[in-house]
């Protein structure tokens, strides 16, 4: 187990778009001195020989009082848009750690090609222990936060620990399960099933433009498809089957959950459906469990929403954080 922190690029959109992202710096580092972070990019070997790219945010005015753990979703990465919630979660004192998924991003492999998500857990915990285990990061509280596929990703791995390894979960719009309105017919799966046999790899699958579905602004759609390791491509077919395996057992395990929780969800979001956050409020044995459904708001609420909506969400999930991890040092980053 290892990591090894290299310099990356700057991730900036185009200048003709600088405006619409305010007066913004001209190199992430000082993007994030701004705010009042340290942020750093390698690449984590796991003991299954396997390699992530990551990322790390920490506040560096005041001593971090708490960790969290970040997945992102399918076909998005930990950088471009997904690190403004980071930045924004870091300059109020929590240090935040994610990383790409296998052919996601920076890490290796196929595009988008993610056929067996049970390894991707297990070097995302090695990861996750990793980062918990640093000197400077022992006995503060541990929370995961997932978008999407990345929620379902935090369910399981909650599923598949001690109850007590994590002080709670945020999840944005999670796919924990697929309603029947969006899930293919019986039929079409197992046309798929067969088909993947032979070709795992074939893009294939029809789908509607995620952009389109998931951003409501449409500067904002412009800057989503800017982002350079993105991947734009029609689902693959050994994907396809995972995530429907994955989020099948999940729906089954719905009532096993009992990690406290924040689930937030647009009512009108068309990705993954809202009614299946509430099966999980509803259905989950969690003492501590709060769920918010925003009217009107679509897939991607922490970026592709108005500014006003996502400045909403965005305290909505601090003011949870902090209510679980009280803050002993007072702190204001102008500009968040």
């Amino acid at each position: 187990m290892g990591s090894q922190t290299v310099p990356e690029p700057v991730q900036q959109p185009n200048t003709k778009y600088r405006n619409f992202w305010g007066n913004s710096p001209e190199t992430e580092e000082a993007y994030y001195a701004l705010h009042g972070v340290s942020g750093t990019s390698g690449h984590f070997t796991a003991p299954s020989g396997r390699s992530l790219f990551t990322r790390s945010w920490v506040p560096v005015v005041i001593p971090p009082r708490g960790i969290i753990c970040m997945i992102h979703g399918y076909g998005n990465d930990t950088g471009w848009t997904m690190q403004l919630t980071a930045v924004f979660l870091a300059s109020h004192g929590f240090a935040c750690f994610a990383a790409d998924l296998p052919g996601h991003g920076r890490s290796p492999g196929l595009r988008a090609f993610v056929p067996d998500l049970n390894l991707v857990l297990t070097d995302l915990k090695d990861f996750f222990h990793s980062m918990r285990s640093r000197p400077e990061n022992q006995g503060l509280k541990s929370f995961l936060f997932g978008e999407s596929m990345g929620g379902a990703l935090c369910l399981s791995m909650h599923l598949s620990m001690p109850a007590d390894a994590w002080a709670g979960a945020v999840l944005v719009a999670p796919m924990c399960k697929i309603s029947d309105k969006i899930k293919p017919p019986w039929a079409v799966q197992m046309a798929l099933r067969f088909v993947a046999r032979f070709a795992p790899t074939l893009a294939v699958v029809p789908t509607a433009d995620l952009v389109e579905k998931s951003v409501k602004v449409p500067e904002k759609r412009v800057l989503a498809m800017c982002n350079p390791v993105r991947y734009n491509g029609k689902p693959r077919l050994g994907t396809v089957l995972e995530l429907l395996r994955i989020t099948d057992e999940l729906g089954s395990r719905l009532h096993e959950v009992s990690i406290p929780f924040l689930v937030l969800h647009g009512s009108a979001d068309e990705v993954t459906d809202p009614a299946v956050s509430k099966a999980l409020y509803e259905e989950a044995r969690s003492e501590d469990k709060t769920i918010k459904i925003y009217d009107g708001m679509l897939h991607s609420l922490l970026f592709g929403e108005p500014d006003e909506n996502v400045a909403m969400v965005r305290q909505d999930v601090l003011t949870w954080l902090n209510e679980r991890c009280p803050d002993q040092h007072e702190i204001h980053i102008e500009g968040m």
